[in-house]
């Protein structure tokens, strides 16, 4: 959890426009995602990663999403975006985590679906294999996404995590709730990716603006 009076991180996910990223550059978030899952609007091509990875470099942090992707996959676009951290939004286990960080040497964060205790619960067979977990809304039956949905849980759920590995916050997080979420649960990091588009796929600069700001001054 954040100490007293510091301010989470900030990840704001789903870049795929060298505007949407100098929007998240100029509102100081931490982290900028890039997905690599065809199945979102939000996905990007191996060409278009790395004229972002290039432009978001020295300036924020750059986090790839894969989903249940194979080795080749990940290696293109760690290489094309020149990616700081791998994060995983699938099924992938433990072993498979712990795999890729030591495959490409970069921190691994793994998402998690909460709907229940028990899915808090189960961050504990991560400890020694991922950086940071991630925990977002179980997605509903049948979806073809993993998350990106602007689905909310129940944060007060998050009180059954007893583990050491720093964790942070997604699910369906807004400018307008995301400094309740800070101050209720104290997550290290706040991920945020429809919360800040006009339409799926299509980053807001002045949403993404109030995001951070609310998020910093929570």
């Amino acid at each position: 959890m954040t100490a007293p009076g510091s301010a989470p991180a900030i990840k704001i996910c789903g870049i795929n426009t060298p505007q949407a990223l100098d929007a998240a550059v100029v509102a100081r978030a931490d982290y900028i995602g890039l997905v690599f899952f065809a199945k979102s609007p939000r996905n990007v091509s191996l060409h278009d990663a790395a004229v972002l990875g290039e432009r978001a470099a020295g300036r924020s942090k750059v986090v790839g999403l894969f989903v249940d992707a194979n080795d080749a996959t990940v290696a293109e676009a760690v290489s094309a975006a020149r990616l700081d951290v791998i994060q995983l939004h699938g099924k992938e286990t433990p072993q498979r985590a712990a795999q890729l960080r030591a495959q490409f040497g970069l921190p691994v964060w793994k998402a998690l679906s909460v709907a229940s205790r028990d899915d808090v619960g189960n961050a504990q067979a991560y400890a020694a294999a991922a950086d940071l977990i991630l925990f977002d809304a179980k997605a509903p039956k049948g979806a073809n996404l993993p998350g990106g949905l602007g689905l909310v849980f129940d944060w007060d759920l998050l009180a059954a995590y007893r583990g050491k590995t720093p964790w942070g916050l997604a699910g369906g997080l807004s400018p307008d709730n995301v400094a309740d979420a800070v101050r209720r649960t104290g997550a290290t990091l706040v991920d945020v990716s429809s919360g800040v588009e006009s339409a799926p796929g299509v980053k807001d600069a002045d949403r993404i603006h109030a995001f951070c700001f609310n998020a910093r001054n929570a």
